[in-house]
């Protein structure tokens, strides 16, 4: 089944949105691409990647400093998939396709594929956000948390509230070791077709995981005095805290009071048009706090991301005053929890309605 938005329906907001944004742009003479401040930005991140690996394998530090370090390096990891890869995946790190490219690769050094990340999330999550059957990143930890009204309910998940933020911890060993995998064999995402991959992406899998395995396995293990069980604990802790701030990122954006989650009719059709239907399914978050929009890479800024993919996060607080303002003008949905605390407060009580098996969230003011 192919879903269909109707553009017919308020089509005023988004061209006005479109418009005005075109302008800010050309008045301010302003490229919608990386400034100075995201190339900073990115030299920052990438070199704590680079400075925390070197110190531990050679740093000789103990036991208890070692882990945190491990901790520290998983949370670079993750940051750098905001800052920087996701901005490049999506075309707008540069206008150049090259130095897209380039950056890209720096998903791979954290263990990730960015074709497979293109597809899932470039093409199917941003078209079908929240549209169960469609948008597979509502499948957190299918059987065991339940995300939106369509999901089934099991008994076990009217404690999800509780340990479903303990599953998070998993989603990038799972990102690592299964996912880009699996992703990259299905035969489809969502109901998109997945085959005819490029030969060379089959290369580029196997290799870039075995570069990565190399790197945070195998090299520890050699160079580090450590016994295989001390490395292991580890490794985990280091993973477990990238995945908690990937899955946490990612959850306060779609799963949270207010966010709906539209169900096509038997025809595919959706009542909305594409991009009310973003400014329905998500939300901002912390938008008035410079660390949260320096760490998450502009994604506390969902809603202007979700609009202008192709526009570098570094310009969405300018921009989001724009979106705010046309959107009250068409009374269209502008979700936003002005705090991180608030936005995770709304995910908890959301995750609650659905653990007990409510079909329907109740809206908030944005």
């Amino acid at each position: 089944m192919k879903v269909k938005f109707n553009g017919r329906k308020q089509p005023g907001f988004y061209a006005e949105v479109k418009q005005e944004v075109e302008e800010y742009f050309k008045t301010n003479n302003i490229s919608k691409n990386a400034n100075t401040a995201m190339v900073s930005k990115s030299i920052f991140f990438l070199g704590a990647l680079v400075g925390l690996y070197l110190l531990i394998l050679f740093g000789g530090f103990s036991l208890s400093i070692m882990l945190i370090l491990a901790i520290l390096i998983g949370m670079v990891q993750a940051f750098i998939g905001f800052n920087v890869s996701h901005d490049a995946i999506h075309g707008s790190y540069s206008s150049s396709r090259r130095i897209n490219k380039l950056m890209s690769g720096s998903f791979y050094i954290i263990g990730a594929n960015p074709y497979v990340w293109t597809i899932t999330h470039n093409q199917v999550h941003h078209t079908f956000t929240n549209i169960p059957g469609h948008d597979e990143d509502l499948d957190v930890a299918p059987g065991l948390v339940r995300v939106s009204p369509q999901d089934d309910h099991k008994p076990i998940m009217k404690y999800q509230h509780f340990y479903a933020f303990f599953l998070y911890g998993f989603a990038s060993l799972s990102w690592v070791f299964r996912k880009d995998y699996v992703k990259f064999f299905q035969k489809k995402i969502g109901q998109t077709d997945n085959t005819n991959h490029p030969r060379i992406e089959y290369f580029n899998l196997f290799f870039f995981k075995a570069l990565y395995y190399a790197l945070f396995i195998v090299i520890p293990l050699i160079v580090l005095d450590i016994t295989w069980w001390q490395f292991l604990i580890g490794f985990l802790i280091m993973h477990m805290a990238e995945g908690f701030v990937l899955g946490l990122v990612f959850q306060l954006a779609h799963v949270v009071e207010g966010t709906s989650f539209p169900e096509p009719d038997p025809q595919g059709r959706v009542d909305e048009s594409w991009a009310v239907h973003q400014m329905q399914t998500t939300a901002n978050f912390s938008t008035k706090s410079p660390i949260a929009t320096f760490l998450c890479g502009g994604l506390n800024f969902q809603v202007e991301h979700h609009l202008f993919a192709n526009v570098c996060h570094i310009h969405y607080p300018e921009i989001s005053k724009i979106v705010a303002r046309i959107a009250r003008k068409y009374d269209v949905p502008y979700h936003v929890n002005p705090t991180f605390l608030g936005a995770l407060a709304s995910h908890y009580k959301t995750l609650k309605k659905f653990g007990r098996g409510e079909m329907v969230m109740q809206p908030v003011k944005a």
